[in-house]
């Protein structure tokens, strides 16, 4: 294989996670009486760009299909997000009734819709009809379609170059990375600002969060690649800001590479933090396996543990890293019999691969747990306040990530 950015063979392997189905392919009943497809996940680096990247299996069209079940708009916290954002772009950009915003991946339209309550022309680009129609019910113009640069060249002839490009946690989905990129740079309006916001490599490597790993994730990305990325399609970054969300993320602004917008300090310094955090290193890379392989033992030592103790042990939260950390860990329903989950999709429908039921929060509150283990620990504070008042004084709440605690 090689490198999908810059061509140059991949030769070592940053991790390996065996074989799982694609983490947000939830199966109905039926389903289970039906063969699963299960795809090597397997991760590389590339040593001369450090672009981390999956080993190319799944197409994108079998893991964003019609039934995708992610709706953003399930979690406030990144519901708060996105309307600060919004705020924080018009009053930054001075963005008005003559301005264009285009979101990629525009989800269920959880961010544009604060655009449209403030009369600021958007579209939104989204492939999975699922949520793009519930964006659409919001008032939101949406073309489901992947986004690439042919389809943002149609844009362009159509008068429709953005004042304004939005992708949140989107250009690590993007099989084809180089493509996708030339699309921003032919949809931007001269003068435009492009913004994406992403996990950070670093935080993943630090945090040992090897379950933010899944095929839907092609691209593990720090802000050096994106940089070079940005470089070869004519853009710039010129600003990037750090962000508590999925556990570390950067927003990067970028622009055309003729803007008069000079860079930041802020892109020197993270730059410089990268390097010196062994990212151009390659042994950062190669011994990574290790902690993740801790943190699995650990995690299947606490469910034997507590099964031998006649312990309950339920979960919260039916996200896709969740499904990587089970079936990494071969955790089945003997040891978790069941997930919590505030998504109307995802309720009555199963986990991939390990089969574990998906059940309205209100079921697990019913039976009285002893733990409660929270999957997608990026949001665990939201969760624990959420749920603590309306459990037994004694349950106790659990993270696998980056190492098991017990709060």
């Amino acid at each position: 294989m090689k490198c999908r950015h810059c061509g140059q063979p991949l030769q070592h392997t940053f991790l390996d996670l065996g074989f799982a189905p694609p983490s947000n392919a939830y199966l109905t009943q039926d389903d289970l009486t039906r063969p699963e497809k299960y795809f090597p996940l397997k991760i590389r680096v590339c040593d001369h760009c450090w672009l981390v990247q999956t080993e190319d299996y799944a197409q994108a069209d079998e893991l964003f299909n019609a039934d995708y079940a992610y709706f953003s708009s399930t979690s406030e916290g990144w519901l708060r997000h996105a309307r600060q954002y919004a705020q924080d772009m018009r009053q930054r950009l001075a963005l008005c009734t003559d301005s264009l915003v285009i979101e990629v991946a525009s989800n269920d339209g959880y961010l544009l819709k604060n655009f449209v309550e403030m009369g600021i022309p958007c579209l939104g680009i989204e492939p999975t009809a699922s949520t793009a129609q519930a964006a659409e019910q919001l008032g939101i113009p949406v073309l489901r379609e992947f986004f690439g640069e042919a389809l943002a060249r149609r844009l362009a002839t159509q008068g429709k170059q953005a004042d304004l490009i939005t992708g949140n946690n989107v250009y690590a989905h993007v099989p084809d990375i180089n493509d996708f990129t030339r699309g921003l740079k032919a949809a931007l309006k001269p003068g435009g600002t492009i913004t994406l916001e992403f996990p950070h490599l670093l935080q993943l490597i630090q945090q040992s969060q090897f379950d933010t790993v899944y095929h839907e994730h092609f691209s593990y990305l720090s802000l050096g690649t994106v940089q070079r990325i940005f470089q070869t399609a004519g853009l710039r970054v010129h600003d990037v800001q750090t962000l508590g969300t999925h556990g570390g993320s950067l927003r990067v602004f970028g622009c055309h590479a003729e803007d008069t917008r000079a860079n930041t300090a802020a892109v020197g310094d993270i730059l410089q933090l990268e390097q010196s955090s062994g990212l151009q290193n390659l042994q950062t890379y190669t011994t990574f396996q290790a902690k993740a392989d801790r943190v699995k033992n650990d995690l299947l030592s606490f469910l034997l543990e507590q099964k031998k103790g006649g312990k309950t042990v339920v979960a919260y939260g039916a996200a896709a890293k969740g499904n990587t950390l089970l079936n990494y860990a071969g955790v089945k329903t003997d040891l978790l019999p069941l997930v919590a989950d505030a998504a109307k999709a995802k309720q009555g429908k199963y986990m991939p691969g390990s089969h574990i039921p998906i059940v309205h929060p209100d079921a697990l509150m019913a039976l009285n747990p002893d733990f409660v283990l929270i999957l997608p620990w990026n949001i665990a504070t939201e969760v624990v306040a959420q749920m603590k008042s309306q459990l037994p004084t004694g349950t106790r709440f659990v993270l696998a990530v980056p190492e098991l605690m017990l709060q």
